[in-house]
């Protein structure tokens, strides 16, 4: 585990391992590097891959400091940018899921691509907020007064917010898994009892409030975007609207997975992956 401190002076924790043209990878919200250990694994075969926790993100029963500067998505924006300036990375392929792709986009609009050599998108809208021109984001009917109500839902119930917001979209056996108390539910529910919801919280409002679809039309470097068609937040035209607004970028849709393709399938993602950096099948 390597550190780095950011420019406010923040310390950012980054696994690195594998040889080879560095991939950074970029954890959703409310996770950490750990996320991406079976597609790393596989990765660092051919790459040098940087995971990092993300500012105000750690892995349950990890030692961490307080966090003493705010987190927002603009600064995390700021930390990729250290990250890439501190290991000296010669433009690598950036790939975000969730937030991380946020994050990813965020730091387009506010430094372009020059330092970019490819990017990755999973599963993810560059608006999560919803009004009568936009229907392409959270569950296609998430409001400004919805996502109030679900920041005060966290505030008193982190747990039981947040496990409703991954159940209660547009995947039916998620639905299913939750009204009916599976293990799989249970681990989760642990999962984020273990976490400090107090820094989720702060990030969660920049990211819902953001509009980050200028930045997919300033996009000049080839993009490979993966979506699942039974993802639990987003309609399935996200990812050709996504795909449309970029010059160069290619789709692909995973048939039967959720919000996290490249979970359920890692094998697959690694081999697309590859092909995408490398050109070799």
């Amino acid at each position: 585990m390597h550190r780095f401190a950011a420019d406010d002076g923040e310390e950012i924790r980054v696994q690195v391992g594998g040889s080879g043209p560095p991939v950074v990878l970029l954890h959703e919200w409310a996770s950490s590097h750990r996320v991406w250990a079976p597609i790393a694994h596989r990765l660092e075969e051919c790459f040098t891959v940087y995971r990092w926790d993300a500012r105000g993100h750690f892995g349950h029963g990890d030692a961490h400091a307080p966090i003493r500067n705010p987190v927002t998505l603009d600064r995390m924006a700021d930390d990729l940018r250290d990250l890439l300036g501190h290991f000296a990375l010669d433009r690598p392929t950036v790939i975000g899921h969730s937030m991380g792709a946020l994050t990813l986009w965020a730091y387009i609009g506010r430094y372009g691509c020059g330092a970019l050599g490819r990017i990755g998108v999973i599963d993810q809208s560059p608006r999560l907020i919803t009004d009568e021109e936009w229907k392409l984001g959270i569950y296609g009917d998430w409001t400004p007064a919805r996502d109030a109500a679900f920041i005060r839902w966290m505030r008193s119930d982190f747990v039981g917010a947040v496990l409703s917001l991954i159940a209660n979209g547009l995947n039916l056996p998620a639905r299913q898994r939750y009204e009916t108390a599976h293990p799989s539910i249970e681990r989760l529910r642990t999962y984020f009892g273990m976490l400090d919801s107090r820094p989720l919280i702060e990030v969660w409002p920049t990211l819902s409030h953001a509009d980050l679809r200028p930045a997919l039309f300033a996009i000049t470097v080839p993009a490979l975007l993966v979506y699942g068609d039974q993802s639990n937040f987003y309609a399935p035209p996200t990812g050709p609207w996504v795909r449309d607004a970029i010059r160069e970028a290619e789709l692909i849709v995973y048939e039967g997975a959720d919000h996290s393709p490249h979970v359920a399938q890692p094998e697959r993602f690694a081999v697309d992956v590859r092909r995408f950096v490398t050109g070799v099948a």
